[in-house]
């Protein structure tokens, strides 16, 4: 693949790794127009026949754009011999995601105590003062985090986030569920645990059980849990 490092061009600058090239693409011009460049542009990318697909990935800056025009960009970019589209970033995302996100990512306290039949479903991040008793259950899109007994049932990350946790005063729960692993109880009479939580372990894809304070040098996100909980 004869490409430079770096190519500096009007609209469009090009920019080869070690996994491929990045496209970065100005945020200020027209669309057709832009368009019409990284067709002229890549035009002259100097791949040669011979050469491995090369994954390219493209980076928008501040320009918003639709589905459409997303595959306005990768039909130039895939009628280009050798080149395959990795990715779209964009900076901007409209009204609706931010929301989205924002609901996904919000904080929910609940004071009260979930008993046996009763089911308490937050988007987010949850932060229940008060017991979970057996035959109750609670879920969340994001952590879930007890103050207080969980005997019950807590299934947190429920829109596949593997990477979230349940943490408990008291840890003895008839079942732990981090998006689609499944961890339950022990068949045999055990006595629970104080201030333990529950993971997905990266390594072995299975749920694991330890301090908190041990989860949070693996899970860096929850000290910004914290500090939510500090600020009020």
């Amino acid at each position: 693949m004869k490409v430079g490092l770096v190519a500096n061009m009007q609209k469009i600058m090009i920019k080869g790794t070690r996994d491929g090239l990045t496209l970065r693409l100005d945020d200020q011009c027209g669309f057709d127009e832009l368009l019409q460049e990284l067709e002229e542009k890549l035009s002259m990318n100097g791949i040669e026949e011979d050469d491995p697909m090369v994954r390219v990935s493209v980076q928008l800056g501040k320009r918003y754009v639709t589905d459409e025009q997303k595959e306005q960009i990768s039909k130039v970019i895939r009628d280009r011999q050798k080149l395959v589209v990795d990715r779209i970033d964009s900076e901007v995302i409209t009204k609706q995601e931010a929301l989205n996100w924002k609901e996904n990512t919000d904080l929910t306290p609940i004071v009260r105590t979930i008993r046996s039949g009763q089911v308490v479903h937050v988007k987010g991040d949850m932060l229940l003062i008060g017991d979970v008793n057996p035959g109750g259950q609670v879920s969340a899109t994001g952590h879930i985090f007890v103050l207080g007994k969980l005997r019950g049932i807590a299934h947190s990350g429920m829109d596949g986030d593997e990477g979230t946790v349940i943490a408990a005063s008291y840890m003895q729960p008839s079942q732990l569920r981090i998006s689609d692993q499944v961890s339950r109880s022990p068949d045999y009479d055990s006595e629970g645990v104080y201030m333990e939580c529950g993971y997905v372990d990266e390594q072995e894809g299975k749920i694991r059980m330890d301090t908190l304070q041990q989860v949070t040098k693996k899970r860096p996100d929850l000290v910004s849990f914290e500090r939510r909980m500090l600020n009020g």
